[in-house]
């Protein structure tokens, strides 16, 4: 059981039976009243938020969530495919709701961390930095490069990303996957 102050981003807890993941929340005092934590909640079932306020005697209980490593096969029609780590035979399917914006960087056989709870996946964690091959860069242009000067190009997977000029076609580079930004070149 978690207190009021417990209730923090990121944990699952169980609230009227249902599982929540905490998106936010800001435990603060009004005036001469009792401290309280005002929660942002996604419903990990059906995908809405909802707005609550624990207060000092709230207790709310912790979800318990499993996690596996998956790898990735393909995406096709807004379905995306991944089988168990350990037996290829154990497929599982998900949504592009569940993949989300992590899905322009999927390549063949990554290895993805799946969290399930009571046996239906709801959330997926991609590595944090990935290599992708650059397939298509503009040319470099000539002018104001003083301070560096950025272009775009498009990666394997056929997502855009911000580099620095000196990138082409064919080189391998490093993004966030979570930001999306550019690290380094291989």
């Amino acid at each position: 059981m978690l207190s009021y102050n417990e209730v923090l981003p990121k944990k699952l807890i169980l609230l009227d039976g249902e599982p929540y993941e905490v998106l936010s929340a800001w435990v603060f005092r009004k005036q001469q009243r009792k401290p309280v934590n005002q929660t942002k909640l996604k419903n990990v079932k059906t995908g809405s938020t909802t707005e609550y306020t624990f207060h000092v005697s709230d207790k709310v209980e912790e979800a318990e969530i499993e996690s596996k490593t998956a790898k990735f096969i393909y995406g096709r029609n807004g379905e995306w495919f991944f089988h168990d780590i350990d037996n290829t035979s154990k497929r599982l399917s998900l949504s592009d709701e569940l993949v989300g914006d992590s899905g322009k960087f999927l390549t063949a056989n990554t290895e993805v961390e799946v969290r399930l709870f009571d046996d239906i996946p709801y959330k997926i964690t991609l590595p944090i930095k990935m290599e992708l091959k650059v397939t298509d860069a503009p040319p470099n242009t000539r002018g104001n490069t003083a301070q560096g000067g950025n272009k775009v190009v498009t990666v394997e997977t056929g997502a855009t990303v911000n580099v620095p000029m000196f990138i082409n076609t064919g080189d391998v580079i490093r993004v966030n996957t979570e930001t999306g930004d550019y690290v380094e070149r291989i």
